[in-house]
C-alpha cells in the first residue's frame, strides 16, 4: 500500500509529463499556424506582384484603382522587386533609416529573402522578367517566437510549482518526524514512569500484593506501543475481527485514563460486526479519537460511541460535547502538524486517518459539528 509521499512522487512525475505534453502540443499547433500564415503571405505576395506588374505595364488601359489598392494594402510583408541581374527596382516595408551603404544593405536583404522564400516571377515582356523577393512579416516572426515564450512561462510555472510542492512535502515530513518523536515519548512516558515507581518500591522492599500484575500490564503496554510504531510504513497484517470486541477493549482501557470529569459511553451492536482489522493499530485510532475529544472538552463532558452496519459497511460514530470544529477546518484537522492546542503537535488525527484509509481501506471524516453542543467523527469500514 503506497504512502502519501509515494503518491506525491507520482504527482511530481505527472506534473513533469504534463509540462512536456503542453510544450509539444504548443510547438505542434504553432508550427501548423506558422505554415498556414506563411502560405497566406505567399498568396498575398503573388497578388501584389501581379498588381505591381499591371501598374507598371504601359499597355494596360482602364481603371487601375483596384491594383493600386492591392499594392498599397501590403504594410507588413517586406519585399524587393528586382530584375534578372539583381538590379533593385522597388522595395517595400524595409526600414532603411540610418543605413549608410544602401546598395550593399539592399543586396544583403535580397539574398536573405532569397534564402527564406521562393521568388515570384513577374513577366514584363516576352524577353524580360522581374522577380519579387520577400521575407517574413512582423506578425509571422512574432508567431515563430511565441511558442518559446509560452514554453518559458510554462517551464517557470512548473519550476515554481515543483519547488513549492517539494518545500511543502519537506515541511510536512518534518512535522511528521517531529510529531512522531514526541508521540513516541508521550506514549512511552506513562508505562515507563509506572515501572520506575515499581523499581523504587523494590528498592524499599515494599510491594503491594498486585505489584506483579500491574508491572505485567506496563510491560504489555510497552510491547503494544513498540508494535504500533513498528508497523508505521510497513504492510500490517489484517485479521477477521469482531469490531464490537475491539472497540470494547479500547474504550475500557481509555475509561480508566479519561479523568473523573469525562463520561465515556459505548453502545455496542446487537450482533457481531466482522471486518478485516489490525487490532493494535485500530485501537490506536480509537485512543487518539477519544484523547482528541477529551482535549476538545477540556477534560469535562461526555463521549458517546455508537456502532451499526448498513449495506455491508460498518459505521462507527464518536460524539463528544466539546467546543466543536469550524467548517473550514473539518478536513485540515487530519493533516500532519494541524493542532489548536498550544502544546500539541498535531499528529494523532493524521495517524488515525492514515491507519483507517491506507491500512484498512476505510474512511474517517467529521460527520457534523455544532459548537459547544456536539461533534461527531465517523469511521466507515468494509
Amino acid at each position: 500500500m503506497k504512502s502519501i509521499y509515494e503518491s506525491r512522487r507520482y504527482i511530481k512525475l505527472l506534473l513533469l509529463f504534463l509540462a512536456l505534453g503542453i510544450g509539444v502540443l504548443t510547438l505542434y499547433l504553432s508550427n501548423l499556424l506558422v505554415q498556414k500564415i506563411a502560405g497566406e503571405e505567399k498568396k498575398k505576395m503573388e497578388i501584389w506582384a501581379e498588381a505591381e506588374n499591371q501598374l507598371t505595364d504601359p499597355n494596360m488601359d482602364g481603371d487601375l484603382g483596384f491594383q493600386l489598392r492591392v499594392v498599397k494594402s501590403n504594410e507588413t510583408i517586406p519585399a524587393i522587386l528586382a530584375d534578372s541581374l539583381n538590379n533593385i527596382k522597388t522595395i517595400l516595408n524595409i526600414d532603411t533609416a540610418g543605413v549608410k551603404k544602401m546598395d550593399k544593405f539592399l543586396q544583403e536583404k535580397l539574398e536573405e529573402f532569397r534564402n527564406e522564400n521562393d521568388r515570384i516571377v513577374v513577366p514584363v515582356d516576352e524577353h524580360t522578367n522581374y522577380y519579387v523577393y520577400y521575407g517574413q512579416s512582423s506578425v509571422l516572426i512574432q508567431l515563430k517566437y511565441y511558442p518559446f515564450v509560452v514554453l518559458g512561462i510554462v517551464a517557470l510555472f512548473m519550476l515554481v510549482s515543483y519547488a513549492a510542492f517539494s518545500s511543502s512535502t519537506r515541511a510536512e515530513q518534518n512535522k511528521v518526524w517531529v510529531g512522531l518523536a514526541k508521540e513516541t515519548a508521550h506514549q512511552l512516558g506513562t508505562p515507563i514512569s509506572s515501572l520506575m515507581g515499581w523499581v523504587e518500591c523494590l528498592d524499599m522492599g515494599v510491594l503491594p500484593e498486585n505489584a506483579s500484575g500491574e508491572m505485567r500490564k506496563d510491560i504489555d503496554r510497552l510491547n503494544t506501543i513498540t508494535e504500533r510504531f513498528s508497523k508505521i510504513g510497513s504492510e500490517p497484517i489484517l485479521q477477521l475481527c469482531d469490531v464490537n470486541e475491539v472497540l470494547s477493549q479500547a474504550i475500557a482501557y481509555m475509561v480508566t485514563r479519561s479523568g473523573k470529569g469525562v463520561q465515556l459511553t459505548y453502545k455496542p451492536a446487537a450482533e457481531p460486526m466482522l471486518s478485516m482489522l489490525n487490532v493494535n493499530l485500530f485501537q490506536w485510532v480509537v485512543e487518539n479519537l477519544i484523547k482528541n475529544s477529551i482535549d476538545a472538552m477540556e477534560g469535562k463532558g461526555s463521549i458517546y460511541c455508537a456502532l451499526r452496519s448498513y449495506k455491508e459497511k460498518i459505521y462507527i460514530d464518536f460524539t463528544d460535547t466539546g467546543k466543536g470544529i469550524p467548517r473550514n477546518q473539518m478536513k485540515s484537522i487530519f493533516k500532519p502538524g494541524f493542532t489548536t492546542k498550544k502544546r500539541g503537535w498535531g499528529l494523532g488525527l493524521s495517524l488515525a486517518k492514515r491507519i483507517v484509509y491506507e491500512y484498512h481501506g476505510g474512511e474517517i471524516f467529521v460527520k457534523e459539528s455544532i459548537p459547544f453542543e456536539k461533534t461527531t467523527i465517523r469511521i466507515i469500514l468494509k
